[in-house]
């Protein structure tokens, strides 16, 4: 058994022999040999939400699993404690796996977690349960298979995945209310702030749009709300709609509205917008304001398991699901749910959080496969100035993503950048995300709690 980890109790155990290879006539596909998990942190602006504020640095953690031909799968997760205990705990179960039995695998990190503790990376994504924890676990390694899976047969992951029905991948313009740098005492490793400066009006959400649409070519607009009162969030879509008439715009509060409120302001936002994300929590309380309105309701907060898929139907609460890899449970698990849209006549986009190259390659490997995933993705790719991958893989047109044309995800980890971002890691001091404890920098009475409106 082989298992090398990364991590802030310093250098991992040595790395042991795996097992003697099986007869040519038994041997698995492509067994994997070590695994590797590296915590990093990256550094991330001072971007509000329903709950506050992030934090300086962001964290994520990179998975490598080897393999018996000498090739490396290449994953990406949260970073945070629980996340980071629940993948080191499954890790050494993986050796001696077969990349392509992937059922398998699901079973061994299954086994491993047992009855864990049900955990949420963030409380932007939903309630947490046991099989979701699970599912994220999973998930993870997956992709890492897929990209080992493509570099023994020389496909792309999204080959795999059933073949691209698009080579480049439409993303939306992630619009932020921000402050132009962190509070005090919020960094201790005391970065520079990113030049972008305060949005906190609409006259700078709509120039904020404006550099990120002359920038990258972004065919939509989507304005994180939930942060200020309703009805000046209002005065924000108006002022987009005016300077970009074509666009899709799109509008996330994060459940951070009462069902009277949302039904009040979707009245207001009637014909402006592409779908009203999360206005209020919960799949009833979507459904109360669904039957209201005619804007298409979203989500990534109600609908994140199967398990809410039912309730959704039940109640007609929503229009169209916000897909993660992350926390569905990998590719195929986001295919099932594609299946599940086509069935219900849901829409489907794609969610993100602060994430890395390999991430976003695994979001556009499966975007790129997914016939109905017809609304243009989610990233944060814009507000990050650090990565692990080497650059001229991921490469931005007309608001899209190309393909990655290599074989599996496409990318190639950068062994430097990865250790620079694992030091940063040990030296900020973030080990879970907390935007509220952000925010109380600032307000020390700020309790994040919703609806706020």
């Amino acid at each position: 058994m082989a298992l090398l980890q990364r991590d802030d109790r310093g250098a991992g155990p040595d790395r042991a022999r795996p097992a003697e290879s099986r007869s040519a006539a038994g041997r698995t596909h492509c067994r994997i040999t070590a695994v590797r998990i590296t915590p990093v942190a990256v550094w991330d602006p001072p971007l509000l939400n329903s709950v506050g504020v992030h934090e300086p640095y962001q964290l994520r953690a990179i998975i490598e699993l080897d393999t018996e031909d000498g090739l490396t799968g290449l994953g990406e997760a949260y970073g945070d404690d629980p996340t980071l205990a629940n993948l080191r705990r499954a890790a050494p179960e993986l050796i001696g796996a077969d990349v392509f039995d992937l059922n398998g695998v699901q079973r061994r990190v299954a086994g491993a977690l047992g009855q864990v503790t049900a955990n949420s990376m963030t409380e932007l994504v939903g309630a947490a349960s046991v099989p979701k924890t699970v599912a994220q676990t999973y998930g993870a390694f997956e992709v890492a298979c897929y990209d080992a899976q493509g570099k023994v047969t020389g496909l792309r992951v999204c080959d795999l995945l059933g073949g691209a029905v698009r080579e480049a991948v439409p993303f939306s313009a992630y619009l932020f209310y921000r402050w132009a740098g962190h509070p005090d005492g919020a960094d201790r490793l005391g970065s520079a702030a990113d030049g972008w400066g305060p949005a906190l009006d609409p006259e700078s959400i709509v120039t904020q749009a404006r550099r990120l649409v002359d920038d990258y070519g972004f065919g939509s607009l989507k304005l994180k709300g939930g942060v200020f009162a309703p009805d000046l969030e209002v005065e924000a879509v108006l002022a987009l709609r005016e300077a970009f008439p074509d666009l899709p715009l799109r509008l996330d509060p994060n459940a951070n509205w009462s069902v009277e409120t949302s039904i009040r302001i979707a009245h207001k936002l009637e014909g402006l917008l592409e779908y009203l994300e999360d206005p209020t929590d919960g799949n009833p309380g979507m459904a109360a304001v669904a039957r209201a309105t005619s804007l298409p309701l979203a989500t990534n907060m109600c609908v994140t398991s199967f398990a809410e898929v039912p309730e959704a139907v039940a109640l007609d609460s929503v229009a169209v699901i916000l897909s993660d890899h992350h926390y569905w449970g990998g590719f195929r698990a986001s295919q099932r749910l594609s299946g599940l849209c086509d069935t219900f006549g849901w829409g489907m986009s794609m969610h993100s959080n602060t994430h890395l190259g390999i991430s976003l390659a695994a979001m556009t490997h499966l975007a790129a496969a997914t016939p109905n995933l017809t609304y243009a993705c989610d990233t944060h790719s814009p507000w990050q100035r650090e990565d692990v991958v080497e650059p001229g893989a991921l490469i931005w047109s007309d608001g899209s993503l190309g393909v990655p044309t290599g074989p599996g995800l496409g990318i190639t980890l950068d062994p430097a950048a990865l250790a620079k971002l694992h030091e940063q890691y040990l030296a900020c001091g973030v080990r879970t995300r907390d935007d509220k404890a952000a925010m109380r920098l600032v307000d020390p009475s700020w309790t994040g709690q919703r609806p706020r409106f």
